[in-house]
């Protein structure tokens, strides 16, 4: 009986874990993605400066960051997953 609760409490666990890291990761994209947006609609010409004596603008940098940011994200979410979160699901099995 006693193992079936502590199951139970890890299952809990797993799911309360998979969802924070899930939404805070979705949150944070969500947040720099649509602030980047808000700038283009609201202030375009401060995305329009050149970077010195080049034909790059910071929106151009803006926008890779943002691209090089989720990728990044996603490595970091797949090492918690596959180093941490997997364990937990192994030790439900």
């Amino acid at each position: 009986m006693e193992t079936l609760k502590s199951k139970e409490k890890d299952y809990q666990r797993f799911i309360f874990l998979n969802k924070l890291i899930a939404f805070l990761f979705s949150g944070l994209v969500l947040l720099i993605y649509f602030s980047f947006i808000l700038i283009i609609g609201f202030k375009p010409e401060i995305l329009g400066i050149f970077l010195g004596q080049t034909y790059i603008t910071w929106g151009i940098i803006l926008g890779l960051s943002i691209i090089i940011f989720s990728i990044f994200l996603t490595f970091i979410y797949t090492l918690i997953a596959n180093n941490y979160l997997d364990k937990l699901r192994n030790k439900l099995e």
